[in-house]
């Protein structure tokens, strides 16, 4: 029998034995019994506001704010909204999978925009696609922090895809959910539709407190779409498709919120140094190697020098459950989840060392 050792994302023990802020009003909520229909609550739309303003320093509007069950709703709704069925759309690669999905499964065409490692850093190569952009490209797809790489764009990064949109006339569609997961010192976030107001205009984030405060399968979310024009556009497409979130939920994103910062400190310390010492580990290994991740509790292992047609399968063969690469664009890698116990890590690092010299 093949025993995994990681799931595909969360935590699965908690770092703490104390209940979590949205523990605590899960609770409370469930003991209310009344589970009904119901308005999204001002306190989850104040929670967010607040959040964004104090976490980021980007004052967004009520009116700005579309609810939804999750992030991933969010990327195929873009997809649909802002494209035509012969438009295109752009997304980077390696990329979570579905970025791609999105297009696939609305039959719109992708063109990829490469990712290269640079310094250690995975950044995006904006003069690689220059040769297939004509007027049918429209929507750029973006996600920082970068999954699966972990970078975190700086403002002149994000300065300079905000120019590739205004030169092809791109709507951009930013996936900020890793936002609060940052371990690198002194990085900070900044949210795409802050730099300036053409690129608010022309954009929609999407945003969630449900990686950083492990409460994904609870699924709340949030696109922040300050153009009212495409507001509309993004609205009318969720009409009678997607569901409304539910009370539970709500309940356990505001409180995430507006009650979780210490938490979610002590959760990103610990994380840090999951990533530090995993680095550290990996880098020591021979035919592996792996750039270290400014943001998110996912690693980007390099498999390629190990000559394998399929890494992860070789892997999950000696007890390990890693993401196949090939889902995010490149089947040499595979994807690594440190956020779990130390112990968990240790034996996942022990079996990674038993796997490579398995094949001795």
């Amino acid at each position: 029998m093949r025993t995994r050792t990681f799931c595909r994302c969360g935590w699965q023990t908690p770092i703490s034995d104390r209940l979590t802020a949205s523990s605590m009003r899960l609770k409370t909520r469930a003991e209310h019994g009344i589970f009904g229909y119901g308005d999204t609550p001002v306190e989850f739309i104040d929670s967010a506001i607040a959040w964004l303003a104090s976490r980021y320093q980007w004052h967004v509007n009520p009116e700005w704010i579309v609810v939804l069950p999750g992030v991933v709703s969010g990327l195929n709704l873009a997809v649909r909204a802002f494209t035509a069925p012969d438009e295109l759309t752009i997304a980077p690669t390696p990329i979570y999978p579905p970025f791609r999905g999105a297009a696939k499964l609305a039959e719109r065409g992708q063109i990829t925009l490469p990712l290269t490692l640079q310094e250690g850093r995975w950044l995006l190569d904006l003069a690689a696609p220059e040769g297939q952009l004509d007027d049918k490209a429209r929507l750029l797809m973006l996600c920082n922090p970068q999954n699966p790489g972990g970078t975190v764009y700086r403002r002149e990064e994000l300065q300079a895809q905000l120019e590739f949109a205004q030169k092809h006339d791109l709507i951009v569609c930013s996936d900020e959910i890793h936002s609060d997961l940052l371990l690198e010192p002194g990085v900070k976030h900044i949210p795409f539709a802050s730099l300036s107001e053409d690129a608010a205009q022309r954009s929609v984030t999407l945003m969630s407190p449900s990686k950083s405060f492990n409460i994904a399968g609870l699924g709340a979310s949030i696109a922040i779409i300050p153009n009212a024009g495409l507001r509309a556009q993004f609205n009318r497409v969720r009409r009678g498709i997607v569901p409304d979130v539910d009370i539970l939920a709500l309940t356990a994103a505001a409180a995430a919120w507006r009650e979780g910062e210490p938490w979610l400190n002590a959760q990103n310390a610990y994380l840090r140094s999951n990533r530090d010492w995993l680095v550290s580990q990996v880098n020591k290994m021979t035919g592996l190697s792996l750039a270290s991740p400014e943001a998110t509790y996912l690693a980007w292992i390099d498999a390629s020098a190990l000559g394998m047609a399929s890494p992860a399968l070789y892997f999950e063969k000696h007890g390990l459950g890693l993401t196949a690469g090939r889902e995010f664009g490149n089947d040499q890698f595979v994807r690594l989840n440190f956020g779990c116990t130390r112990a968990l890590l240790d034996e996942a690092v022990a079996r990674l060392k038993r796997a490579l010299a398995a094949r001795l």
